[in-house]
C-alpha cells in the first residue's frame, strides 16, 4: 500500500485527516487556526490573517467523486463562511478545493440548493461532483481562491 492508500482509512479518519489537511494548508498562507472543542454548529474551526475578519470553515471529504451537502440550518450563505472540500483519490495526493458559502446565493453549475418541501430530508446546499463537474470546480481550488479572495496573503 502507497502512502496515498486512502481505502485504509476508516470514515472517522478520513475526516479528521481532510480537517488537520485544511487547517495545514490556511496555515501555510500565514492564517491563525483556531480549533473547536465541538462541531455541533457545522463550524470545524476558524481561520483568520492578521488583521483581517475571522472566517467560519466547514470541511467535507469525499473518497471519490460523490455528491457533497451542507445542512442549510448550519451552512448560511454569509461572507464569513468558507467550505473546504478535499477529494481524496485512491493513489493520489489530496485535491483541495476553498468555497465562499456565499457562492451559493447565485448557484453556478455545479452547486445547487435542495429544500426538499413535503419530504424528510432537511435542506442543504449542495454540490453536483462528477468528472464532467469537475472543470466548474477548478475555479476554488485552494490556491485560486486564497489567490482571489485574499490577494495580499499570497504575497
Amino acid at each position: 500500500m502507497g502512502k496515498y492508500s486512502w481505502s485504509r482509512m476508516n470514515h472517522l479518519q478520513v475526516g479528521r485527516f481532510a480537517e488537520y489537511y485544511a487547517k495545514m494548508e490556511f496555515a501555510l498562507y500565514g492564517f491563525q487556526v483556531y480549533t473547536s472543542e465541538v462541531d455541533d454548529r457545522g463550524i470545524d474551526f476558524i481561520v483568520r490573517h492578521e488583521t483581517g475578519p475571522f472566517y467560519e470553515v466547514q470541511v467535507k471529504s469525499s473518497r471519490g467523486l460523490n455528491y457533497i451537502f451542507f445542512p442549510k440550518e448550519h451552512f448560511p450563505p454569509s461572507e464569513q463562511r468558507l467550505a473546504v472540500v478535499i477529494f481524496l483519490n485512491e493513489d493520489e495526493p489530496p485535491d483541495i478545493y476553498l468555497i465562499p458559502a456565499t457562492t451559493w446565493k447565485t448557484l453556478p453549475e455545479p452547486f445547487v440548493s435542495r429544500d426538499y418541501e413535503g419530504k424528510q430530508s432537511k435542506p442543504e446546499w449542495g454540490i453536483n461532483v462528477s468528472q464532467k463537474n469537475m472543470k466548474f470546480l477548478k475555479k476554488y481550488s485552494f490556491d485560486a481562491t486564497i489567490a482571489r479572495q485574499f490577494p495580499a496573503v499570497g504575497q
